[in-house]
């Protein structure tokens, strides 16, 4: 039995409506007890405040380039852009509202909306938002021309004599871009490269962007390899001149490009010559891929098109050779 209170017109005494207000109340929340009730909310922080949870959590687990870069595009882009939003009030126009804003620097939004998105994937998961509204789903990209060049025959006999003749200070310049143009490998592979990586006739590399990742030698790496004085185990394989660190293969390419006349090769164009010289040769797309070392065939397959030139020359040839035997001309 409850007693609500006393009845007349002494102090304190309840009327009959609010006597019968409050036993409704009391039933209805003695009807509810067994009943589960609605979780209460979590308080959802700014997204300034977020961007620091969210970073003392999530960056730990991301490789020292990925922890800088990150860092960055949060600091200079996304939170001077939704600092004040609530994370659960960031919405999919707030998203294409950023992305119209950077028409001009595409390949900045680009870089910086994967990061994004994995920021409101975390939210999810910590109850700052509802599951499966991640406003960066399906927000399209700017497409970008990436530069694509590709060395030519008289090219590469150019940039072989330079460095047949180079006579710089240090002695690794010329085997590490022997490295880069042999195997197709990134810079940052072969200029952090360690003995204990070598296992001829491969080099196991227990990361790289595209994570633990083997690169197959030819003959020609081998040898490159194989004239240089083997160091310790844990030692790079091209260190600077005078400390135990990777090489700067870029201060030392600006001059040998000049050299050789060819100032508008980048050292990773030495990777895409690599890649248009396997197809010229007839290798699958899928091989390269392997040789290259990508994590997508997407990725191999913007050389797709190198593929389809040397089929039509191959296929132009053909018809010239049928033509001139039958005494035909075009």
């Amino acid at each position: 039995m409850v007693t609500l209170g006393r009845a007349g017109v002494a102090a304190g005494a309840l009327s009959a409506p609010a006597a019968r207000a409050e036993a409704r109340r009391l039933l209805i929340k003695a009807t509810l007890a067994d009943l589960p009730t609605a979780p209460e909310r979590k308080k959802v922080p700014l997204f300034a405040d977020y961007a620091e949870e969210f970073w003392l959590d999530y960056s730990p687990h991301w490789k020292p380039s990925t922890r800088r870069s990150s860092r960055y595009r949060i600091d200079k882009q996304l939170v001077p852009r939704f600092r004040e939003l609530s994370v659960d009030m960031i919405e999919r126009a707030d998203i294409n509202r950023w992305r119209d804003s950077m028409a001009d620097r595409g390949g900045s939004f680009n870089r910086s909306i994967p990061i994004m998105s994995v920021m409101m994937q975390y939210a999810e998961k910590l109850g700052y938002r509802a599951k499966g509204s991640n406003p960066c789903r399906g927000v399209s990209r700017f497409k970008r021309d990436l530069p694509e060049r590709y060395l030519s025959v008289d090219e590469y006999r150019r940039l072989g004599k330079v460095l047949a003749e180079h006579d710089g200070a240090n002695q690794f310049v010329v085997p590490a871009l022997l490295m880069l143009i042999y195997t197709g490998a990134r810079v940052s592979e072969i200029a952090t490269l360690r003995w204990r990586y070598v296992q001829l006739p491969r080099l196991a590399l227990p990361d790289s962007k595209t994570g633990p990742k083997t690169i197959y030698l030819n003959p020609q790496a081998i040898g490159v390899l194989d004239a240089l004085q083997r160091r310790g185990e844990n030692q790079l394989v091209f260190p600077a001149m005078y400390r135990e660190k990777p090489i700067n293969l870029g201060q030392h390419w600006e001059k040998i490009r000049r050299k050789a006349a060819l100032p508008d090769v980048r050292l990773h164009d030495l990777r895409h010559s690599f890649a248009s010289v396997a197809i010229a040769k007839g290798i699958p797309l899928a091989t390269i891929g392997k040789l290259l070392g990508h994590a997508l065939p997407e990725t191999t397959a913007r050389y797709a098109h190198l593929a389809d030139e040397v089929i039509t020359e191959s296929a132009d040839r053909i018809c010239c050779n049928l033509a001139s035997s039958m005494g035909m001309t075009a």
